[in-house]
């Protein structure tokens, strides 16, 4: 018998991971161009609107809120769902209220609208870290998760980019239009991300999990390990408490503090 990781580890690196690693670090650059739209969008709606600091701040404040409260709800969707389903989701959602944000008849449409745009982002997290642990199984190629924070530069360098042309020409408006070109696009390339085996495994679903496999290994030019698909050793899953244990306590105040 085997485990996902054990036949990810033998089939090994190879055309599989690198369109993985591709279009979900994608994902981060259409995440850090949403989530840093605000940022160059805000000058010009205070003056549009005549806002005061308080009412800009809360544009922001609210985005982020949005992107807390929904991570949540759909990351028990996607523990019950499926990681490609929420992933999808997501980016439908995201696509279709940024748009909406572009016709924002008044501010308090604006804020609302945004804090949907930071619910549907969260999303994105769901489906993209099953796929990162399917790339970092590699032993070899572990470091290729924390190189995709590439993508997130290079998502925010393209939004300032974008506004120091666009912002002064045809507006905010049209900034906002041509950034969900990207979240777009990516929902094209869907088809060709897998469900997550490990989620599949922990469904009981191993017809699902071994076709997702033998495509990795396909895809790579490799065998499967011999032998039966099993699922791995039942292990205790942390709880919300477990973060305020006396063990753990002060590195989750830590993490929040640094956060």
């Amino acid at each position: 018998t085997f485990t996902v990781e054990e036949a990810v580890e033998t089939i090994g690196f190879g055309r599989f991971h690198i369109m993985l690693f591709l279009i979900m670090g994608s994902t981060g650059v259409v995440e850090a161009m949403e989530i840093m739209l605000i940022a160059v969008v805000s000058p010009l709606i205070r003056c549009e609107w005549q806002l005061q600091d308080w009412q800009v701040a809360l544009v922001t404040t609210m985005v982020f809120f949005g992107y807390m409260v929904f991570s949540i709800v759909l990351g028990l969707l996607a523990d019950r769902y499926g990681r490609w389903k929420i992933l999808l989701l997501s980016f439908l959602w995201a696509a279709y209220f940024s748009l909406l944000t572009s016709f924002a008849p008044s501010y308090t449409w604006f804020v609302f609208l945004r804090t949907m745009v930071g619910g549907g982002v969260s999303g994105h997290a769901q489906g993209r870290e099953d796929n990162k642990q399917i790339v970092a199984m590699c032993s070899c190629f572990n470091s290729l998760p924390s190189l995709g924070k590439v993508f997130w530069l290079a998502g925010s360098l393209l939004i300032i980019g974008l506004a120091s042309v666009v912002n002064p020409t045809i507006g905010w408006r049209w900034l906002i239009r041509i950034a969900s070109i990207p979240g777009i696009l990516l929902i094209l390339v869907f088809k060709f991300i897998p469900e997550s085996a490990r989620y599949n495994v922990s469904m009981g679903n191993m017809g699902a999990a071994m076709a997702t496999l033998q495509r990795i290994a396909k895809m790579n030019g490799a065998e499967l390990p011999e032998g039966v698909l099993r699922e791995p050793t039942k292990e205790r899953r942390g709880r919300v408490k477990d973060l305020f244990d006396p063990k753990y306590l002060r590195t989750t105040l830590q993490i929040w503090i640094i956060w």
